[in-house]
């Protein structure tokens, strides 16, 4: 009797599994929420672009020139500093040392012009043209022109180790603010271009924010319209913007926003514009969106075509 009704049982119990797994498969799923509302445009026609915030100078990486030994720090991370304030030294034992004795070369340079010129003042000062001949006036004039040119050399080689000394030193080029800080006492610091910069340099007063607007759009952005930059991750965050210029090379897109529709196969013209940071807690290399007023697109064309056939 089991055996009867047990393959009719399990067969509906398949079909039934079966069923469930398609409906289960066949669920949509809702989208994920985003991690942060979108902010909303401020103007009715406008362009969006994707913002990073840099130094007003840009972010410059300083370097050495001279590679070696780094003895002394002068800075921490977020310290404040003027143009031509020390940053950091590389040791300078060896050059201090070939100080000293170009130091002393110009002394015994100097102690030598000074005998000659004294030997040829007292041959001069003879009356009695016996007692000197003339070859031999002649050889001490020759002998203070020689020693004052060795003393001029002696002079120019210290004035060389002084530079070299001076350059072991590596100085801020503008105000700003240490934004980064990779070379610490005690590393070798090498010179020439790194692909880390031993200090990431910028003035963040004011600061700026690189702007990359489609290539598509570009030829709606004005330089004398509004823009309103929003930080990326609150959108309640936000300052008006003020341009600064455009960069006129267009370039292939690099600044990603990890949207999974971003088009990366694309050209971007960047443009520069400038904000007070105040209050505001905004970080150089932090993304911003940010909203250009524009013409709607369709104005715009139609005005170009009239001024067009105009010229």
């Amino acid at each position: 009797m089991i055996r009867k009704y047990l393959i009719p049982i399990l067969a509906a119990a398949g079909i039934c599994f079966g069923i469930a797994t398609v409906i289960k498969g066949n669920k949509v799923n809702p989208p994920a929420l985003p991690v942060a509302a979108p902010p909303k445009a401020p103007y009715q026609a406008f362009i969006a672009g994707s913002g990073i915030v840099e130094a007003s100078t840009e972010n410059i990486a300083i370097g050495t020139e001279v590679g070696g030994l780094v003895a002394k720090i002068y800075v921490q991370i977020g310290s404040r500093v003027k143009a031509g304030d020390p940053l950091f030294t590389i040791d300078d034992r060896a050059t201090r040392a070939q100080l000293a004795q170009q130091q002393a070369a110009v002394q015994v340079a100097e102690a030598t012009v000074n005998q000659a010129t004294n030997q040829l003042a007292l041959a001069e000062a003879l009356t009695d043209s016996r007692a000197l001949s003339h070859q031999e006036l002649l050889n001490r004039r020759d002998a203070v022109a020689v020693a004052a040119a060795r003393l001029a050399q002696s002079r120019a080689d210290l004035q060389a180790v002084q530079t070299d000394l001076e350059r072991l030193t590596v100085r801020a080029p503008v105000d700003g603010q240490v934004l980064q800080l990779k070379v610490h006492a005690g590393e070798f610091a090498q010179a020439g271009v790194l692909a880390q910069a031993l200090i990431l340099l910028g003035r963040i007063d004011p600061l700026c924010v690189r702007v990359d607007v489609d290539e598509n759009d570009a030829w709606r952005v004005k330089a004398d319209t509004s823009a309103m930059g929003f930080l990326r991750g609150n959108r309640d965050i936000r300052t008006p913007l003020k341009f600064v210029r455009f960069e006129p090379f267009v370039i292939p897109k690099t600044s990603l926003t990890g949207d999974t529709t971003e088009r990366v196969d694309t050209r971007v013209l960047q443009v520069i514009y400038s904000f007070e940071r105040g209050e505001l807690p905004v970080y150089v290399g932090q993304q911003m969106d940010v909203f250009i007023e524009a013409p709607d697109a369709s104005t715009a064309t139609t005005n170009s075509t009239v001024a067009f056939h105009n010229n």
